[in-house]
């Protein structure tokens, strides 16, 4: 009885993942400053990773879309906040990538300082999803945020992304490396998924636990 209750209980956590993500979603601010960010209102979900990633793919796999986020293989293509309404429900918030990025120092400096400042002080931050390549794991920079968010109490939680670059034995060898790092964080969510954007792998189960933090429709 326990298991057919526990199956019944992700099978409705699937489904309300998937009604919320096939709601409405719309561009609804981009702000280069910190004056341009859009008042507090819905719980946001913010995406935060190394340039190239797969930030934007991430967020058009979740919603179904192609061309929601702008993707390119041209690392810090993302060079602002980008706020996307889902559902009237929730925020997603495309934050532009850490590290190296073709973009001058000065410009990459002050995009980095704005995305830090709106992950210390936004008061209706549900949770940031880290993003991390499954083909190479967590790097200093990842291990720097993470540490960041430790310190300012921001709830965050590790995605693996491109998981189909890896077989099966890799795959499961990786979420146990990240999980166990990640583990070490006070701040961090203790579950690591891995997703795809191209095979849509991981991304039903990310949209169901991100519907558990969304406003009530």
């Amino acid at each position: 009885m326990a298991n057919e209750a526990d199956d019944r209980s992700a099978a409705e956590a699937l489904e309300a993942g998937r009604r919320l993500f096939a709601a409405p979603c719309r561009f609804v601010a981009g702000a280069a400053v910190i004056e341009a960010l859009p008042p507090p209102g819905l719980p946001e979900i913010a995406f935060s990773g190394r340039s190239n990633v797969g930030k934007s793919s991430l967020v058009n796999a979740l919603t179904g879309r192609t061309t929601l986020a702008r993707t390119s293989k041209s690392t810090g293509r993302t060079q602002q906040l980008n706020f996307f309404d889902l559902g009237a429900r929730l925020l997603l918030v495309d934050l532009p990538g850490y590290g190296f990025a073709r973009a001058p120092k000065s410009k990459v400096a002050a995009w980095g300082g704005l995305a830090e400042t709106y992950l210390r002080g936004r008061p209706t931050l549900a949770r940031v999803l880290l993003l991390v390549d499954a083909r190479h794991g967590v790097k200093d920079l990842d291990r720097a945020k993470m540490k960041q968010f430790d310190a300012a109490a921001v709830s965050f939680q590790v995605v693996l992304t491109k998981a189909d670059h890896l077989g099966p034995a890799s795959l499961a060898a990786r979420l146990a490396e990240v999980a166990g790092e990640a583990a070490t964080h006070v701040a961090a969510h203790p579950e690591v998924p891995a997703t795809s954007a191209l095979t849509g792998a991981g991304v039903p189960e990310l949209r169901a636990a991100l519907a558990s933090l969304a406003a009530m429709g």
